[in-house]
């Protein structure tokens, strides 16, 4: 079994057949998936979702790209929602510097808002970080007592290394099975396996040779079929060592 731990089974691409795709899951393998907020309006889809189903779970928060939205006003609505008991991170926050849309400072405001937030609510986050290695290196150092998961991670070795010394999980998308993808196979491998998780981030990033494709959990198991061959171990060890960190993780 495995544990999808980034999802956003709430985005618009799961309209025509939402239900029976989630209901489906466990026989495909799926044993838990994290559904992550990227608003306050999707951390509610969220929430309502992981009622539905024992094995869903949902994480709180705004996305860098919704930077602009965090004020104190929703930073209540977010501790109101962190005490609801499907909730179980705070996420997906951090830095987009790709294409800037919301200003850097911004982005960095929330941010720190939202850590804030997880160190009050006793929560892991998860952290979106594209392009703003530094800075988000800065803020995590910030918040020494908050630690919790970097998804679809895109940093060097170095600085994963550092993260989990620092008590952080580090989380592979399909990026993992793409034929250029030399930086996240030499992080992979450089990592100790009990401080690595596996992702989705579905409707996007699908694996090979699902490539272009609608993402969904159903596609773990590929994630899981690269992490072993670059490791040289079995597959059931990676289905059994990520669940488990999963489930440590996010406190299951």
């Amino acid at each position: 079994m495995l544990f999808d731990t980034h999802a956003h089974l709430n985005d618009a691409a799961f309209d025509p057949d939402r239900d029976a795709l989630i209901a489906g899951l466990p026989k495909q393998g799926i044993a838990g998936v994290l559904n992550a907020g990227c608003s306050l309006q999707s951390s509610r889809e969220c929430i309502a979702l992981a009622e539905q189903y024992p094995f869903l779970y949902a994480a709180v928060g705004s996305h860098p790209d919704a930077a602009d939205e965090v004020n104190e006003a929703v930073l209540e609505e977010y501790k109101t929602l962190c005490k609801h008991d499907r909730v179980k991170a705070i996420g997906e926050i951090g830095l987009d510097y790709h294409y800037e849309d919301i200003p850097r400072q911004l982005q960095l405001r929330a941010f720190r808002m939202q850590m804030e937030l997880a160190q009050e609510a006793r929560l892991p986050v998860i952290v979106h970080e594209r392009e703003a290695h530094q800075d988000g290196m800065t803020v995590v150092k910030d918040f020494p007592d908050v630690t919790g998961v970097f998804h679809c991670y895109s940093g060097s070795a170095e600085m994963a290394l550092e993260l989990v010394e620092r008590g952080w999980y580090i989380g592979f998308t399909g990026v993992l099975t793409f034929k250029n993808a030399r930086k996240a196979v030499e992080t992979a491998c450089a990592l100790p396996l009990e401080r690595i998780v596996l992702e989705t981030d579905c409707p996007y990033m699908a694996p090979e040779p699902f490539r272009g494709k609608r993402n969904d959990p159903g596609y773990l198991y590929r994630m899981a079929e690269r992490l072993a061959e670059i490791r040289g171990i079995s597959v059931a060890e990676v289905h059994a060592v990520t669940t488990e960190n999963a489930i440590r993780l996010y406190r299951i």
